[in-house]
């Protein structure tokens, strides 16, 4: 019994961190349950910045609301193997890695480049927003999604 409040815990953080994101002007937020692909992680927040700026900010809230809700993000002193990853400027796709949920902060360049969500397609969505209904790596997910 304990494992499945937890479960709806996380879920609900996932959730309310994707609507943060949202009330700071982050296009396409979506949040993706990860647990169903046996993944190494529960939940993938997937957002849109507009600009350096934008990132910088809410990189910020991001900060606050882990310390607010007692996580933390894990370090690794892992560089990237990928070269494509390597070639694109640093300021367009931060990731925080918090366990059991991991966020991408993301320029729409690098996200329609990346589509993390046509990759984990199989993965339900339990979070998007009325703007990523429309965003072209959505549509090819047949699962349902709640919307605020």
């Amino acid at each position: 019994m304990e494992g499945t409040s937890q479960n709806k815990h996380e879920s609900s953080l996932a959730v309310e961190l994707g609507k943060m994101l949202s009330l700071h002007n982050c296009a396409d937020v979506v949040v993706m349950d990860m647990k169903p692909l046996d993944f190494w992680t529960d939940f993938f927040v997937i957002a849109t910045a507009t600009s350096n700026t934008h990132m910088m900010g809410l990189e910020r809230h991001i900060k606050d609301f882990i310390q607010e809700n007692g996580l933390e993000i894990l370090r690794r002193s892992r560089k990237s193997v990928n070269v494509r990853e390597a070639e694109l400027h640093p300021d367009e796709w931060r990731l925080f890695d918090l366990g059991n949920m991991v966020v991408h902060l993301m320029t729409a360049k690098v996200r329609s480049f990346f589509e993390l969500e046509r990759l984990w397609s199989a993965a339900p969505l339990i979070y998007q927003t009325e703007s990523s209904q429309g965003h072209g790596a959505l549509k090819a997910s047949s699962h349902s999604s709640k919307s605020s």
